[in-house]
C-alpha cells in the first residue's frame, strides 16, 4: 500500500506592528498685530481744525475769504497772482481779502522782486496755528460783551409793541412817544426775565469752552 504523506506544518510569521513617530509642532504665541494709523482715523482731527479755521475766518473777516484760505492750506509760499488764478478771483480783490486776513495774522507773506519784470510780488502763507488763540480770543470778547449786556438788562427798563418790531430802553422810547417806530403800535414795558436767563446761560456755555 501506498503511504499518504502527512501535510507540512506551517509556523505562523509573526509580524511586528510598524511604529509611526508622531512629531509634535510647539504651538508658537500669536503675535498681535500692529495698529497702523490710518488716513480714515486722522480724519476726526482734520474735520475738527477745518471746522475751527472755516469759522474764524467767516466770523473774522467772511464768508469770500474762506476760498483763498482752503487754497493756501498744506502750501507755501504762493504768489498773489497764482492764488488769484486758481481761485478764479481778480488780483485786487484776491489782495483785498489777502490783507484783510493779514490783519489777524492769519496768514504772512513775502516780498519778492521778479528778476524779469522788475516788480515786486507778494508770496503768501497760511497761519495754521493761529486759529486756536483766535477762537479763544473771540470767546473772551464774546463774554465780555455778554455780561456788559447783562448788566444793562438789571439796571434797564425796555419796551415793545406786540409785534415785537423794535426793543428800545426807557430813553428811546420817551423819544418816539412810545410809539412804535415800525407799525405806530403802543410800546409796553418788557418782562426781561427770560433776556436774563438766555443770556446768563449763553455766558456759561462759552466759558465752558475757554
Amino acid at each position: 500500500m501506498k503511504k499518504t504523506k502527512k501535510p507540512m506544518k506551517t509556523k505562523p510569521v509573526k509580524t511586528k506592528p510598524l511604529k509611526t513617530k508622531i512629531t509634535k509642532v510647539a504651538k508658537q504665541p500669536v503675535k498681535a498685530a500692529k495698529t497702523i494709523p490710518t488716513k480714515v482715523e486722522e480724519k476726526p482731527r482734520q474735520t475738527k481744525t477745518i471746522k475751527l479755521m472755516e469759522e474764524v475766518v467767516s466770523e473774522l473777516v467772511g464768508d469770500e475769504a474762506l476760498p483763498i484760505v482752503h487754497y493756501l492750506k498744506g502750501k507755501k509760499n504762493i504768489s498773489e497772482f497764482k492764488i488769484a488764478e486758481d481761485v478764479n478771483e481778480e488780483i485786487h480783490r484776491t489782495r483785498n481779502i489777502l490783507y484783510r486776513l493779514l490783519e489777524h495774522n492769519i496768514v504772512f507773506f513775502k516780498r519778492k522782486k521778479d528778476k524779469i519784470k522788475g516788480w515786486y510780488i507778494c508770496y503768501w502763507d497760511l497761519n495754521d496755528q493761529i486759529f486756536p488763540y483766535l477762537k479763544t480770543k473771540m470767546t473772551d470778547h464774546k463774554i465780555v460783551s455778554l455780561r456788559e449786556r447783562l448788566g444793562k438788562e438789571y439796571t434797564s427798563i425796555f419796551y415793545m409793541c406786540k409785534s415785537a418790531c423794535v426793543r428800545m430802553d426807557f430813553d428811546k422810547a420817551v423819544d418816539f412817544n412810545f410809539k412804535c417806530p415800525e407799525c405806530g403800535e403802543i410800546m409796553q414795558e418788557q418782562d426781561n426775565k427770560r433776556t436774563i436767563e438766555f443770556i446768563k446761560e449763553r455766558i456759561k456755555q462759552l466759558e465752558a469752552t475757554v
